[in-house]
């Protein structure tokens, strides 16, 4: 595959770093690298010159710059929130990656986790008093980061600044350290020859050497254990989306890795609840040596694949077991063989390092294990309650219904599809239509209104998704979405899934399971109105506080409300380090909506 950048430009002696900076600069367009510093003794916060300045005409001119007034300060949750006039707190630099739900001071301190079944590599929220109620600082050094798609290759060392993962994994070709940035070769652990290889493989494997994942209908995929998210990366030429996760564990910051490059990831694991995606979701489940034990606990973790997958999806599964040796490698093979049998997988391919099945699509194979109580069919036929925060099953649900089984055309088609799952809800293909058309004139109009370039922003989160209308009118330009359906909220997540878009599930009176700057535009319709009647455990402050946590600096939010919800954050948006502007909109039903547009402030603690 052609390569976006040459590496070799990127292999040059430190004193050449400036021309490589300029190289990069010229090669991705026209970007703001920044450049933040340490606390000092009397913290205090500062705004970058408009202009961008050289490092050291940046130090030396600090005093040109205004001085904020929100103070450096660890400050916790209050069951009252009262916004002083000074301006939210800054946490201390040493908080520049915090994750609420997925802290490990606090997740260590509870001793009744089963670690055996990865229950402390799951989201858990600590109480309000524990939480932290302060803007989270970014890294010293850190710069507005590399544009897609020179980004998939190389980004800021200084933006993830870590280098565990590079020394573990450097001899698979995950990261290399390149001067001041990290280089993605695109390789993988079972990715020997790179991911593009790989995925060759995988398709002439489903097709008998006859096409490739695409033809094979595989339209989005999720990957278990996505390390850097090379895999998703290489997949983007064939027009396939995938779900890409993986646990905030010892590899502690691959997820943060992959939304620096600007692909689509979020930090989870299979452990004791069933994944935030609705089910028939996925064309395939991917796990390249995902450290996931599939083969423990009668299965229970395949029968979570099995729900995710549409009927004729794929698994595969490139691990040692499908091809060595090793002690221990032919029990857990024969486990394995033994789940999928008897859940009626159909064993498709095996070759050196990869093993493939089939989900099947009749049912007839599956009621006979069950009439011999070989199976355990899952009871429940509700289609309609999310899958948030719900235990694992260890059953399967058979497809009774042929009527609810659509047969869906490609991916650009499944945009403006009218689906089974539209039907469901009670959506009409005139509602549908009319709602596809007016985000197509909205997002038109947001361009117009933000001033930038479509390049410089790549990574996107609808909070409130609805249909996934916003996210389809963005879908020829250069961005991913994260298409958010509050748990709380119309199931509406597997429409979205039945268009070719992707996302999850979520509760906003939580934060998200991602790391600090992933995003470069939030997009809130009608959200905070519907948190509203949550009261004094899910404020407004809580929700822009999370907001300020995932946007990037200099990052966008869109936010349409009511009226009074608007008004409140237009005086709130100061003391969070934003700026906002307005603007009127056409509304959906009627009228029109005022719409803020707020950016957030590129600042440093010095």
């Amino acid at each position: 595959m052609r390569r976006w950048w040459s590496p070799a430009l990127a292999a040059v002696e430190p004193r050449s770093v400036q021309l490589l900076l300029l190289g990069v600069a010229l090669v991705a367009a026209s970007f703001y690298a920044g450049t933040l510093f340490g606390s000092s003794a009397s913290p205090a916060l500062v705004l970058p010159p408009s202009r961008p300045r050289s490092p050291d005409s940046f130090r030396a001119k600090v005093t040109d710059v205004p001085v904020f007034t929100n103070r450096v300060s660890r400050t916790y949750r209050a069951k009252s929130v009262t916004v002083p006039d000074h301006g939210v707190d800054v946490c201390p630099l040493e908080y520049n990656e915090y994750v609420p739900c997925h802290d490990g001071a606090y997740i260590s301190s509870l001793k009744s986790l089963d670690t055996s079944r990865h229950v402390d590599l799951e989201s858990i929220c600590p109480p309000w008093e524990k939480r932290l109620f302060c803007l989270v600082p970014p890294p010293n050094d850190y710069k507005i980061p590399i544009r897609w798609p020179t980004s998939r290759d190389y980004v800021w060392r200084s933006n993830v600044n870590h280098s565990h993962l590079a020394e573990v994994k450097g001899g698979q070709n995950w990261v290399h350290e390149k001067g001041k940035l990290w280089w993605f070769p695109g390789g993988g652990t079972h990715f020997k020859h790179g991911a593009s290889e790989y995925i060759e493989r995988l398709g002439n494997m489903m097709t008998n050497s006859t096409g490739d994942l695409r033809s094979a209908g595989v339209v989005q995929v999720l990957d278990v254990g996505c390390g850097v998210a090379s895999f998703s990366a290489y997949l983007l030429p064939l027009d396939i989306r995938t779900m890409s996760f993986a646990p905030k564990d010892g590899h502690e910051n691959q997820i943060q890795f992959a939304l620096e490059r600007g692909i689509g990831a979020m930090i989870s694991v299979l452990a004791t609840k069933q994944l935030p995606y609705p089910e028939n979701s996925f064309e395939m489940v991917h796990c390249s040596r995902c450290r996931v034990d599939w083969h423990e606990n009668d299965g229970i973790l395949l029968k979570e694949v099995d729900r995710l997958l549409r009927p004729n999806g794929y698994f595969v599964y490139s691990a040692p077991p499908a091809y060595r040796k090793d002690k221990d490698f032919p029990v857990i093979w024969e486990k394995l063989v033994n789940i999928t049998t008897t859940m009626c997988w159909k064993l498709i391919a095996k070759h050196v390092q990869t093993a493939i099945w089939v989900k099947p699509e009749d049912e007839s194979c599956r009621q006979k294990n069950v009439d011999m109580n070989l199976l355990s069919i899952c009871e429940s036929n509700d289609n309609i309650s999310p899958s948030w925060k719900i235990p694992l099953m260890n059953c399967v649900k058979l497809n009774k219904d042929k009527s609810n089984i659509q047969k869906l055309p490609s991916r650009s088609d499944r945009l403006s599809f009218y689906s089974k799952s539209l039907e469901i809800i009670g959506v009409a293909p005139e509602r549908f239509e009319k709602n596809n058309q007016f985000w197509k004139n909205q997002v038109h109009k947001y361009w117009s209104f933000l001033h930038v370039e479509k390049t410089s922003i790549r990574n996107v989160m609808d909070m409130n998704a609805n249909y996934g209308g916003f996210a389809a009118a963005l879908s020829s330009d250069p961005v991913w979405i994260m298409n958010i359906v509050p748990y709380t909220m119309m199931n509406t997540l597997p429409v979205i899934y039945d268009r070719g878009l992707l996302g999850s599930y979520h509760d906003w009176c939580e934060p998200f399971s991602t790391y600090p700057r992933s995003y470069d535009l939030l997009h809130a319709f009608h959200l905070f109105s519907h948190y509203k009647r949550r009261k004094e455990d899910c404020l407004l402050e809580d929700i822009m506080l999370e907001m300020d946590r995932i946007i990037r600096p200099q990052g966008f939010i869109i936010i349409r409300d009511e009226n009074d919800t608007l008004s409140r954050i237009i005086n709130l948006a100061p003391k969070f380090l934003w700026d906002v502007t307005t603007h009127m909109l056409e509304n959906e039903e009627s009228g029109t909506d005022q719409v803020l547009f707020c950016r957030k402030k590129f600042w440093a603690i010095v």
